[in-house]
Parts: structure tokens; C-alpha cells; sequence
């Protein structure tokens, strides 16, 4: 065991602060890495916060790692000491289960483990994440980075650029399609530069009129004011996707209306609150109501490969770690464009 600085919430009330935990002894299989950015995921203040119940304290957040190699045990074939890796939002599963084999590991049947959170397959504990100096990770959860993006740029990828890369590739979103983008935040900016990257003609979906021009510079064809009735009316029946990022409450019913027949909308946003759908919302137009869940091990690795190939990195703003805590609230508020990342170096 190796003790280790990090930040932690001791409870669902208290603010994070500085904890000492420990991380495991190297087995064969496993990374050691030294942790250099964290991305601030919206996940992590409701984990930290028990706004989706089940958190276990002292809790440590962060599932949007980058980093250098530090250590490897003996049976490790893949990476070295100094390469530059990264960790996202899953650090086991059981590997055995049909989802696993065709590495879907975030539907793991048996259950996959969260980097933070989650219980850890040897009955060890829980899970400690990225808002600390260095994690612990098997090999097979552990992801090549391309040296030649910026490296706190490249850490939301692990959450944000996963969360939407997904959804595109498997509903084959690309050249010929509409999609709208609901929500421009830390999810909803990578799905507008994704989609505009695999040749989609792509519509801000938002209620903040000065978002139009960051949209549009993020590479958005168009913007639509979804508190403008008139610009929605206009719309209805126009979208092949939508694309929902939006974590809030919201009408679903307003946006299946802008789809056409046999449109899809997808849901990577997490609402508190069951959704309301009107069933002739969907049987009239033969629409579909779907949703996904970040990505397996194989794709994370595909997204991070096109991110390089492309220059797609998300647009952050970098702090200290004592401003864990202030960034929480400025994110509630959406004060951020459109990431905070964690520099490691301030712990």
C-alpha cells in the first residue's frame, strides 16, 4: 500500500478537502500512474453529494485522468514507465460476461467498477478516483494518449468526449444528417465538435441566446433559441437526431417534436426527474426515444485515436485543486466554457 494526497467529501454536507488514502500495492497486471490533470465532471459533484444516492464516504471524485506511467507490475505488456495514459470513468468489470467479450464493459452484467464509487471486485473497498496524486489501474482499464494534443485538454475526452463519440458512431451519424445538440455544456460543446467532424450538419439546441456565437465558433452550422416558439415551429419535423445533453429538467415532448420520421433522440443527460413522454410523440412519426452510456474499453481508445487525428480536444478552463469547490458551484450556475480540469501539479 502506497499512502497517497487527494480531496475527498466526508459526507454529503461538507466540502471537499485534503485526504490521505491508499492506493494498492502493484499487482502483475496493474499501472501505477502519476496523475497529472483531472476533468471536473458534473458526475462527480452529484456523487459527491448523494444527489443520486449511494455514495460511500470519505469520497474521492474524478473520472477524466491523464498522466505518466510511474509504475508497472511484471506482467504488464503494454505500457512503460513514462508513457502518457489516461483512465476514464470505468477501472474494472467482470471480463467475462457477453457484454464484456464484445468490449461493452460499461453494461457489464456482473457489474463494472466506477473509477470513484464503485466496489471493487476483490472486496477490498471502494474506489478512489482522480482528484488525488496518482491511482492504481489494471492494464486492461488503462488507455494510450497521443502525446501531441494538449494534455488538459485531452482529459475530458475520458468522460465528455466518450459520452458523445458513442451515441454518433453507433447510430452512424455522419455526412447526410441532421442533428441538433441540446444543451451547450461540457458534454453538449464535444457533440457539436464531433458531429461537425464526421460530416453531420449540425444545430445548436439552446435556451441562452449569447451561446449562438460560441456554437458556431465550436462548429455548429446553425443555432436554434428554444425559447423562440417561432424558431421552433419552424424546425418541427427537421431533425434525423438529436442529441440531448441536458442534465436539468426539461420538456422532452418539445424536442421529439422536431424530429422527422424515424428520428432518434438520445439522451447522455442525466434529469432527477422521470421523464413525461407523450406516447403519440413517438408512434406518430415512428420516432425513437434512446439512450447511452459512455463507452467500453475498445472505443474509448477509438475516440482518443480520432481526437488526435482530427485535433478535437475539449475547451477547458484550468484550476488549482483548493478551488474544487468554488468550480462546483460555478458549474451549477454553467459558469464554465466549458470544462474545469484539475492541474494535479497544486496538490
Amino acid at each position: 500500500m502506497s499512502s497517497t494526497k487527494a480531496y475527498a467529501a466526508q459526507s454529503a454536507a461538507t466540502p471537499l478537502a485534503p485526504f490521505t488514502i491508499e492506493r494498492r500495492t502493484l499487482h502483475a497486471n496493474d499501472v501505477q500512474i502519476e496523475i497529472l490533470y483531472c476533468g471536473v465532471c458534473h458526475s462527480d459533484l452529484h456523487t459527491a453529494r448523494n444527489e443520486w444516492g449511494g455514495t460511500v464516504y470519505p469520497c474521492v471524485p474524478g473520472h477524466e485522468i491523464v498522466g505518466k506511467v510511474s509504475g508497472v507490475g511484471n506482467g504488464v505488456t503494454k505500457y512503460k514507465i513514462g508513457d502518457t495514459v489516461g483512465v476514464g470513468c470505468l477501472v474494472d468489470s467482470c471480463r467475462t460476461c457477453d457484454n464484456c467479450k464484445q468490449g461493452l464493459e460499461q453494461y457489464c452484467s456482473g457489474g463494472s467498477v466506477g473509477t470513484y464509487n464503485g466496489k471493487l471486485k476483490d472486496g477490498s473497498g471502494i474506489s478512489y478516483g482522480g482528484y488525488s496524486k496518482q491511482i492504481v489501474v489494471r492494464e486492461e482499464f488503462v488507455l494510450k494518449v497521443s502525446d501531441n494534443l494538449p494534455l488538459q485538454n485531452v482529459a475530458p475526452l475520458l468522460c465528455a468526449g466518450i459520452t458523445t463519440y458513442s451515441p454518433l458512431r453507433h447510430w452512424k451519424v455522419g455526412k447526410g444528417h441532421k442533428i441538433g445538440v441540446l444543451g451547450l455544456g461540457g458534454l453538449g460543446h464535444m457533440g457539436v465538435k464531433l458531429a461537425a467532424s464526421m460530416g453531420a450538419e449540425v444545430t445548436m439546441l439552446s435556451h441562452t441566446a449569447s451561446k449562438e456565437a460560441d456554437a458556431k465558433k465550436l462548429g455548429a452550422h446553425h443555432f436554434l433559441l428554444t425559447t423562440d416558439a417561432a424558431q421552433v415551429a419552424n424546425k418541427a419535423k427537421y431533425f434525423d437526431f438529436i442529441l440531448d445533453t441536458v442534465s436539468a429538467p426539461h420538456d422532452y415532448n418539445v424536442y421529439l417534436g422536431l424530429l422527422n420520421t424515424n428520428g432518434v433522440m438520445i439522451c447522455v443527460g442525466a434529469p432527477p426527474a422521470p421523464a413525461q413522454i407523450a406516447a403519440f410523440n413517438l408512434i406518430g412519426q415512428r420516432r425513437s426515444l434512446v439512450g447511452s452510456l459512455i463507452g467500453g474499453l475498445p472505443e474509448t481508445q477509438e475516440m482518443l485515436d480520432y481526437c488526435a487525428a482530427h485535433h478535437i480536444v475539449s475547451e477547458v478552463e484550468v484550476i488549482d485543486i483548493k478551488n474544487i469547490n468554488e468550480a462546483y458551484e460555478r458549474m451549477l450556475k454553467g459558469d464554465v466554457r466549458y470544462r474545469f480540469v484539475i492541474d494535479m501539479a497544486t496538490l
